[in-house]
């Protein structure tokens, strides 16, 4: 292994002229098949870590891709690997390696796209679906299987005649989230059943010290595309905090959502139990908000994710599930309801909009008990957030339908929580561990309704 050599080769600086940089991604090397794919997805010029990786990986080097959220990290490895794919086809060619599963299907969608031409089959192999049917899917030997590492390392020992000896090339992506959900073992096991002679990319946002451990097991002589090696969030997003009481929190919301209407919002909440919850009372409000959370079942969340994207819903409130990779083209304001504990996730959260050169808003709820993690995300970005503006006595008229609101969802909440007790679904994802049924509401004794 090339142990000592990691920081060797970075993407070398003198391949940027100061006018001459690559137009298109013809001018990268991509051969024209795929160059016409990228243009029916409406990828006009690529992104900077495209410019940065794609030559280097096309001239088949491993590659370590250190870029911010949004900035076109599945293009950079989906097209190398697709246009080694053409020149020497082969069954299970590719592996990626990714931390959720609604991330898995992302990717999945866009290497079909990109390669629906050329006939790329994949597969997604993630938990909380039928086995059974994920084993039928892996004899049938596709080009490309995308996986979490736990479901993956299951069919890699239980499931007959399946092995990935052939592979010729393994992509972790958000290799450092991977590594926070204590996949390690996992990521060690897959490793040790894959071919030594392969290409590996590694993609992340941030170079912790597992993913730099995991850089120098896995990776020979790797390039580094680095696009931007300070936290920062994207120019084009104006982002704003309001300072409030925190058992006011529901009102400014709403208060919030009326203010912006017609935009489409995306909302963050820090438990599983919150995110269903505050989606109930928005729809006791008349709010079109669908909940996407890790105790949804697998089928309920690519439902709601669909549906938001397809515009028929326009809130869509969610736990950190849906913080990394998800690219949701039209999400016009980012809401972080409850704070995030990681100064790094909000980075994410608030990614999800203002992506590929369109403007976004972003605003953070702080109460009393968040100064201290708010503070902290100042010191991060580097930046002084400005006060949203707001009408303060509006919000106060707004209480009382609110407080009725919140009683009818905590109901809800309850007799949900009732049906579910005898179902545990099981769950690949940091959310759902020790996260069960607190319904909230057992505390006050509830006047009928």
């Amino acid at each position: 292994m090339a142990a000592g050599e990691e920081e060797g080769s970075v993407a070398e600086p003198e391949q940027e002229p100061a006018v001459e940089e690559p137009r298109s991604f013809k001018d990268l090397g991509v051969t024209d098949v795929l160059c016409e794919a990228c243009d029916q997805l409406g990828w006009k010029v690529p992104t900077k870590i495209q410019i940065e990786a794609i030559p280097v990986a096309l001239q088949g080097r491993d590659v370590i891709g250190l870029a911010e959220t949004g900035s076109g990290k599945t293009g950079a490895f989906a097209l190398p690997i697709l246009q080694a794919l053409l020149e020497t086809p082969q069954r299970l060619f590719a592996l990626v390696l990714t931390p959720t599963r609604e991330l898995a299907f992302q990717i999945s969608e866009q290497f079909e796209a990109l390669g629906s031409s050329i006939g790329v089959q994949s597969t997604v192999i993630v938990g909380g679906i039928d086995t059974m049917s994920q084993s039928l899917a892996l004899a049938k030997k596709p080009h490309v299987i995308i996986a979490t590492p736990g479901r993956l390392v299951d069919h890699l020992e239980n499931t007959k005649g399946f092995n990935l000896r052939a592979l010729k090339f393994l992509v972790m992506d958000e290799a450092d989230r991977i590594l926070n959900m204590d996949f390690e073992t996992e990521v060690d096991k897959i490793l040790k059943v894959i071919p030594r002679d392969r290409k590996t990319f590694l993609f992340s946002a941030t170079m912790t010290k597992k993913v730099q451990k995991l850089q120098r097991a896995a990776l020979k002589n790797p390039v580094k595309c680095a696009v931007s090696s300070k936290y920062q969030t994207v120019e084009k997003l104006q982002q704003y905090y309001i300072f409030i009481p925190s058992k006011f929190k529901d009102s400014y919301l709403v208060y919030i959502l009326n203010e912006l209407a017609g935009n489409s919002f995306m909302i963050f909440c820090s438990t599983c139990n919150n995110t269903q919850r505050t989606a109930l009372l928005l729809r006791n409000l008349g709010f079109t908000a669908i909940p996407l959370h890790g105790q949804m079942s697998q089928n309920k969340r690519l439902g709601s994710l669909n549906k938001f994207k397809a515009k028929a819903r326009s809130i869509l409130l969610a736990t950190d599930v849906a913080s990394r990779g998800l690219d949701i083209p039209h999400v016009d304001v980012v809401i972080n309801f409850d704070i995030p504990t990681h100064s790094k996730d909000y980075i994410h959260r608030v990614g999800r909009t203002a992506r590929a050169g369109r403007s976004g808003k972003s605003i953070t709820f702080v109460t009393q008990y968040d100064v201290e993690l708010f503070q902290r995300i100042e010191h991060l970005i580097g930046k002084k957030l400005p006060a949203f503006p707001m009408q303060e006595e509006e919000v106060m008229m707004l209480t009382e339908r609110v407080a009725e609101a919140q009683r009818f969802a905590r109901m809800e909440l309850r007799e949900q929580g009732e049906k579910k007790r005898s179902r545990n679904d099981d769950d690949d994802t940091e959310e759902a561990i020790g996260v069960r049924n607190k319904v909230a509401g057992g505390k006050k004794k509830k006047r009928k309704a």
